[in-house]
């Protein structure tokens, strides 16, 4: 892995995350770590019109900007932060999905309902309303990094994280299939949701810890 191969990774989940409608217009923001720095889309661009010289080069120690003519994403201090405050985090993923979204206007705990969202994601932690863009959330957030690795934002959408763009990536897609389970379930009855129990067990078969294995080494 290199700092070309850290772009070309980004172009691949900035078009994934814009062709399965986890984001609109030039909404989310995606970056990734390697040797001391962060690559950060780029502000005001579609994720899927970025080229992979157009990533933004930020030192994260520092929160300097390699001068390439662009400005970083306007979230660039919530990605600094939470780098700097956890460094198991590889990649982080900002997306504005519809479900979540929802979710987050009717409730504030998502409980785990289904095995992938048990042995991908695990817990999801919420924080409330804050105005984007600005040190408050980014504050917000890095309280919460150390917790879980999504974070619901109330009214805004959903950050997740990774050791690698894959996993961050792959948890956007489940939680926001898990917020959509829950909506549809929920205007029937109350969902049943797993139990400790279950979610342990989950937890513990060596078929999952192969396959988050797979996920945290494969692009």
């Amino acid at each position: 892995m290199n700092s070309s191969s850290i772009r070309e990774e980004l172009c691949k989940y900035a078009r994934k995350t814009v062709a399965n409608k986890l984001v609109v217009g030039p909404g989310g923001n995606l970056s990734a770590r390697y040797e001391g720095y962060m690559y950060l889309s780029p502000s005001g661009f579609a994720l899927d019109e970025i080229e992979p010289e157009q990533w933004v080069e930020v030192n994260i120690e520092t929160g300097a900007i390699t001068d390439i003519g662009l400005r970083p994403s306007s979230e660039v201090l919530m990605h600094l932060y939470a780098y700097r405050a956890n460094p198991d985090i590889g990649a982080i993923v900002h997306t504005h999905p519809p479900y979540c979204i929802a979710f987050t206007l009717v409730e504030k705990e998502l409980p785990v309902m289904f095995p992938d969202q048990a042995a991908l994601v695990g817990r999801t932690v919420y924080v409330p309303y804050v105005l984007p863009t600005t040190d408050k959330l980014a504050d917000a957030v890095v309280e919460k990094v150390n917790e879980a690795s999504s974070i619901l934002l109330g009214n805004h959408g959903l950050v997740t994280t990774g050791r690698n763009l894959r996993e961050a990536y792959y948890r956007t897609e489940v939680v926001e299939e898990s917020t959509k389970i829950y909506l549809i379930a929920s205007a029937i009855r109350e969902p049943k949701v797993l139990t400790k129990e279950e979610y342990e067990e989950i937890a513990s078969l060596e078929s999952e810890a192969y396959r988050i294995e797979l996920l945290q080494k494969m692009k």
